[in-house]
């Protein structure tokens, strides 16, 4: 069921980001007068799945779930159709347009997604706000236990100020911007300490797996999640629930402290304090020799963090008029993002390039539980990237043909037809080996 409600929603995302993509290109196609021939959702190879002739153009779905595209009359396309290309151009041909024309139809479906984003981003804004950590409330730093964040040499109790001189200002900012950043700042012990971010920092990210859970933690109090039937402590007193807050006469806040506390006192009996509800209690309970209860603990999430007191969280909300310059620094923030990310994905020595994964790795990311605020930040993100990479400068993408386009209005040369088909050629070619590659990493993953 879970795998259920996650592909719906990476297919309803999908497809719904296709369709405005293509749509961009179709209508400025149409208002210059260029016939369309096809309109379609995903790939038809062979055979579609539904299809229309309503006029001129045919409607259809097809079977391969690999993107859509509309067919143009006179283009060098996906569908690699050059016979048309033969004949002479004639006037509703997409050949036969103006350059400008043609650049506008080609920028359609990326201006589209970029639009769409940004939307998205702004009704997120005015609709639900903002909620969350303000990195300058961790008044008492991290919490470091993963061998990720040591190897950034980061210790407890260490704060996270900048990153390449971008002041942090929410908490949950801090582990994309280290994973895009070159340099940080960190404040230890009240002093400011300059660090660089390691070269194959996210291969050892990729090589953690991507069920470990974020790498930078604030600091949690011991709360007693379970108690082992096993346990000499099992019938002690303690509680799920509870929260030590002293072991003999050690004041305890966080957990990381009670594990320091209960090494002193291994292989004893001793006395604890835990908080339950209002109250406090005294228990004594039994040390093994490892310095462990037999209990159970597990992180909590922030809003019970903030209910007890030890983080407060920030709440903003926006009128529509405030949510639009909101929308647009959000959409910034994530283009900017999502390009250094890609900037690190071709430069091997990152080991980038072993996290790029295929539609297992996107349809992933959408929850097991439907939240429609989730599908819209998700959509919003993946509208965004769509963009991007639909304006990246290799033939068979748009950006390919707006190159060429931009050639031919600068020198006033058009690039020849055969010129034309080997670029698409050689583009497809392209994507198909990354195609591969990202879906096989997927494979590999799921494998491991």
């Amino acid at each position: 069921m879970e795998i259920f409600i996650k592909a719906s929603q990476f297919i309803l995302s999908l497809s719904l980001l296709i369709v405005l993509h293509e749509l961009g290109h179709f209508i400025p196609a149409k208002l210059f007068k260029t016939k369309v021939e096809k309109f379609y959702l995903f790939f038809d190879y062979k055979f579609s799945l539904l299809k229309k002739k309503v006029g001129e153009t045919v409607y259809g779905i097809g079977w391969i779930p690999l993107g859509g595209y509309v067919k143009i009359a006179g283009m060098i396309d996906e569908s690699m159709d050059t016979e048309q290309m033969q004949g002479e151009p004639q006037p509703w041909e997409f050949r036969s347009k103006p350059a400008w024309q043609r650049l506008i139809i080609m920028l359609g479906g990326v201006i589209v997604n970029f639009i769409l984003g940004i939307l998205i981003y702004i009704c997120l804004m005015w609709v639900y706000g903002e909620k969350y950590l303000p990195n300058e409330n961790v008044k008492d730093g991290l919490w470091v236990q993963d061998e990720l964040a040591k190897s950034l040499t980061l210790e407890t109790g260490d704060k996270v100020i900048s990153v390449d001189g971008k002041l942090i200002k929410k908490f949950n900012q801090i582990p994309i911007e280290l994973i895009n950043g070159e340099r940080f700042v960190i404040e230890r012990n009240g002093k400011k300490i300059e660090k660089e971010i390691p070269v194959n920092f996210i291969s050892k990210l990729v090589d953690r797996g991507r069920d470990a859970g974020s790498f930078i933690l604030p600091r949690y109090p011991f709360v007693v999640t379970s108690i082992d039937k096993n346990s000499p402590n099992y019938n002690s007193g303690l509680q799920e629930k509870d929260i030590i807050i002293s072991v003999g006469d050690t004041p305890i806040k966080y957990f990381d402290e009670a594990k320091g506390a209960f090494e002193k006192v291994k292989g004893t009996t001793t006395s604890i304090k835990v908080r339950r509800g209002d109250a406090t209690k005294s228990i004594e309970v039994q040390v093994n020799d490892e310095g462990k209860l037999g209990v159970g603990f597990a992180a909590i999430p922030l809003k019970d963090l903030e209910k007890l007191g030890y983080y407060n969280l920030e709440t903003k909300t926006y009128s529509f008029g405030e949510a639009i310059p909101a929308g647009l620094d959000k959409s910034w923030s994530t283009l900017t993002g999502y390009v250094k990310q890609l900037k690190k994905i071709f430069n091997p020595s990152t080991g980038a390039y072993k996290g790029l994964g295929g539609f297992i790795s996107i349809g992933s990311i959408f929850p097991s539980e439907w939240s429609a605020q989730t599908f819209w930040n998700i959509t919003a993100f993946l509208s965004i990237m769509l963009g991007f990479m639909n304006l990246l400068p290799i033939p068979a993408l748009d950006g390919g043909h707006v190159v060429f386009t931009l050639w031919e209005m600068i020198t006033g040369k058009k690039p020849g037809d055969k010129f034309l088909e080997y670029a698409q050629l050689v583009g497809f070619v392209i994507l198909l080996a990354l195609l591969i590659f990202a879906n096989g990493n997927d494979i590999v993953r799921l494998f491991k």
